[in-house]
């Protein structure tokens, strides 16, 4: 996707508004890089930890497009399936607040489980691979999807819930017609939190045992001392993440097209 100038100054990239200083930032940056690396034996540093653009370039040339394909697949799946338990087990939470004052305090608990932990349970607990993955990925998303929706169904005018539960709807009419409609500008936020914490997570999951994929990738890249692969990968995970953003954005602008 080519960037398009914008009126004010700076370029859309991938559905963002990016400002002309932060242009200016990342290209100075860029040709600082570019000095250090041409002269890295003066300045003491070994030239390998400060790969050349060129050098970089050459790696991205090398890299397998499927280990991407992966990578996004493992993310997608895990936040849908995150998002469906999440959804509901926030209906059940909002229905019953015995339910509520029983499970919430295990679900902060979930939440102050760091990631590495996560990893070594999926590790010494399950065999498979992509179960691993999927179990660490829903075990760090699932928790937040949850604690924003409830706390978003709990955000809803009395005034509305009163008013549609004086037609006697059912259940699914009062969250498919009222609740969730409410929520869904705080859902789309709690998605692009997930997305951008779930392409960290992922990679760090796929150092473990995977064969494929991002993180893969990046340990071989580790083993073998190439800098300029750690790179190339990086640069795909960025690049990654402003797609799936952008994407997210043009579903959020479609389906709260009514907002001004």
């Amino acid at each position: 996707m080519l960037p398009e100038v914008g009126t004010a100054g700076g370029v859309s990239l991938f559905g963002r508004r990016l400002p002309r200083e932060a242009l200016v930032s990342v290209l100075v940056l860029g040709v600082l890089w570019e000095l250090a690396s041409r002269n890295a034996a003066t300045l003491g540093i070994p030239p390998i930890a400060i790969p050349g653009f060129a050098r970089i370039v050459q790696s991205l040339g090398s890299l397998t497009v499927i280990d991407v394909v992966v990578t996004v697949a493992r993310v997608l799946g895990a936040l849908v399936l995150s998002f469906v338990l999440a959804v509901l087990c926030a209906i059940s939470m909002y229905q019953s607040p015995r339910i509520e004052r029983y499970a919430y305090p295990l679900v902060r608990l979930l939440m102050a489980v760091p990631v590495i932990s996560w990893i070594l349970f999926a590790v010494l607990w399950f065999r498979q691979v992509e179960f691993r993955i999927g179990f660490v990925l829903v075990a760090v998303c699932g928790p937040l999807f949850l604690v924003d929706m409830l706390a978003s169904m709990k955000g809803v005018s009395k005034e509305l819930r009163d008013m549609i539960r004086s037609f006697r709807p059912t259940t699914v009419q009062f969250f498919g017609k009222l609740m969730l409609p409410a929520i869904l500008p705080s859902v789309l936020t709690s998605w692009k939190i997930n997305l951008s914490l779930a392409i960290r997570v992922v990679t760090i999951a796929e150092l473990v045992g995977a064969v494929t994929g991002i993180g893969h990738q990046l340990s071989v890249a580790q083993e073998l001392f190439s800098v300029a692969d750690v790179f190339a990968w990086t640069f795909i995970l960025v690049v990654v993440l402003f797609v799936l953003e952008a994407g997210l954005n043009q579903i959020e602008a479609r389906l709260l097209r009514w907002r001004p």
